[in-house]
């Protein structure tokens, strides 16, 4: 068997080692148009940072190590060209000498990934344009804010690749901008759960152009700056250079001359055995179109997990096993100046788009025990099934334990779960790890318990503002002190310790929305005034995810 596999990093260099152990006495051959077979590029930020301070510890499997190790033949520096279908071959032309030649193969496996999509902006191939793609983009970067005389930065795009430069180039002392196109950080998330991170940025340093985009990089010669970014509002921001990170885009163009089937975004088409349309070409990675796990819809999500099980699969089905690829959540996570958002499955902004039914609740619980010192808060939503409570996704945005808990019901989706199964599943507890009664096991009760009917919940962006005269009553059950401090606009104020003795002054005749700080006691107060005959509903998320995502001000 003589398997030859383009590109190498995350999914060709897994392929490539999986197939090692599967048949030693296979030909496999890995072409890496790069210096390195094998890198960290998740880890490339960081190594900019100085977080990471030897280049050599993002070299995940050196090419003598491959070669030493698996006895492949790995060439790097060399770049497959065409791909002839018809003889079973690739064209390969050596970077270094310009040669050319022909190398043939049984089994072909297509990891080329994605390159950072750069629009048709003006100027935007000038020599201080960068992006974030290998390691020579890292050395590029790392030279200018270590050697340089580098001392502000422009990022146009805050996705995770986005924010995490913006945190690295804030360590080397840097002014940084971030320019984003959307209204929010983060656009994989929901916007309320980070608009708290959009603070906590700019409370570190950064500065946040929002809902506005670079129409034009232009070269300038200052003692300060190499370059002038334009915006579309009009301002002009100086720069020793910027970092385009405005999302990626697959690299199958030579896939689709040789006639392997891409997707509408450019994927290439696979089945579950990471298969193409040519049943002896198989692709993997950021290439490959694959089905959204819980959808099965195509999708297109560029992660470096399913990366490395999708060469994994490929692999183990040309050496004759069944696996297959059960399809990509979308589970990922993202540091931010010491604290951490993370999600999994589908966001309300998918859910939205697609349709279809679905209801949400919020909880805010400690990372651990509220006794055991240095708990923090996190926020946690969680999206589901209104009829079966069947897990669609969740987020989660806090300090400790984000990814944790976000781990769990990435497992729980993955296992068909529900949210009265996370009710009962049971999690290792110590007071510094977590909670009796975890947070997963917080959000499955409240969940849950608005599928039984035990409360009904409201959501505030269907319900704020509330005048004196809607038909609504909006209810704060915090103490006097906490409604002192922050409340909603015409909000009564009836702390929940008393209210068994007051709630003769609500009225009987009108919808009372009750909240308190995280949603705990307008619960209980929702309990206490439905069963004394009030229509009265929860507030979900209480007034802490109303504050923290600037409702308040919006309205």
């Amino acid at each position: 068997m003589k398997i030859v596999i383009i590109g190498a990093v995350a999914g060709g260099a897994s392929a490539a080692a999986r197939a090692r152990r599967l048949d030693e006495d296979a030909e496999i051959i890995l072409i890496e148009r790069g210096a390195e077979p094998s890198f960290a590029n998740c880890g490339l930020p960081y190594y900019i940072g100085g977080e990471i301070e030897s280049r050599d510890k993002l070299l995940v499997a050196p090419t003598a190590q491959l070669q030493q190790r698996h006895r492949l033949d790995v060439r790097t520096r060399q770049e497959v060209t065409a791909i002839n279908r018809e003889d079973k071959s690739v064209t390969v032309k050596k970077l270094g000498t310009g040669e050319t030649y022909e190398e043939t193969y049984d089994r072909l496996i297509i990891s080329t990934g994605a390159s950072p999509f750069r629009p048709p902006i003006p100027g935007i191939d000038g020599t201080h344009v960068l992006e974030l793609r290998d390691l020579a983009d890292a050395d590029r970067m790392h030279d200018l804010v270590t050697t340089g005389n580098s001392r502000r930065a422009v990022i146009v795009g805050a996705g995770f690749i986005g924010i995490e430069v913006a945190e690295n180039l804030i360590r080397r002392g840097l002014d940084v901008t971030v320019v984003e196109l959307a209204d929010q950080v983060l656009p994989p998330w929901d916007v309320e759960m980070v608009r708290p991170l959009e603070n906590h940025l700019r409370e570190q340093g950064v500065t946040l152009r929002l809902n506005d985009s670079a129409v034009a990089f232009e070269d300038c010669s200052t003692d300060d700056s190499n370059l002038t970014v334009k915006l579309k509002s009009g301002e002009e921001i100086p720069a020793c250079f910027a970092v385009v990170c405005i999302g990626v885009r697959p690299e199958s163009k030579m896939a689709a001359d040789a006639g392997i089937a891409c997707g509408p975004r450019g994927g290439i088409v696979t089945n579950d055995h990471m298969q193409t349309n040519d049943l002896n070409i198989y692709a993997v990675g950021d290439v490959a179109q694959v089905r959204d796990f819980i959808t099965g819809e195509p999708t297109q999500i560029p992660l470096a997990g399913p990366a490395n099980r999708q060469g994994r699969i490929a692999a183990d089905h040309i050496f004759g096993r069944d696996s297959k690829y059960r399809g990509t959540q979308g589970t990922a996570v993202v540091g931010v100046f010491g604290k951490t958002a993370a999600m999994t499955g589908h966001s309300e902004k998918l859910l939205q788009r697609a349709n279809g039914s679905y209801e949400k609740i919020y909880v805010h619980p400690n990372d651990h025990a509220g006794y055991y010192p240095g708990a923090t808060q996190m926020t946690l939503k969680l999206l589901f099934d209104p009829d079966d409570g069947r897990i669609y996704g969740a987020q989660a945005v806090g300090t400790h334990g984000v990814d944790k808990r976000i781990d769990v019901i990435a497992m729980a989706i993955h296992s068909g779960m529900t949210v009265y199964d996370l009710e009962e599943v049971e999690l290792c507890y110590a007071p510094q790890y977590g909670s009796a009664k975890d947070a997963v096991n917080m959000a499955g009760f409240v969940a849950a318990g608005v599928l039984r009917g035990d409360h009904s919940h409201a959501h505030s962006i269907d319900v704020l503002p509330i005048s004196e005269l809607d038909e609504e009553v909006l209810l704060d059950v915090r103490t006097e002190q906490e409604f002192a401090r922050g409340h909603v606009p015409n909000a009564r104020n009836i702390p929940l310790e008393v209210l068994r003795e007051r709630y003769s002054e609500l009225p009987r005749d009108r919808k009372i929305i009750v909240y308190c700080q995280v949603g705990q006691r307008g619960y209980m107060a929702t309990r206490l005034l439905r069963q004394k005959g009030f229509n009265a509903v929860n507030l979900s998320g209480g007034y802490r995810l109303i504050h923290g995502s600037g409702q308040l001000e919006n309205k």
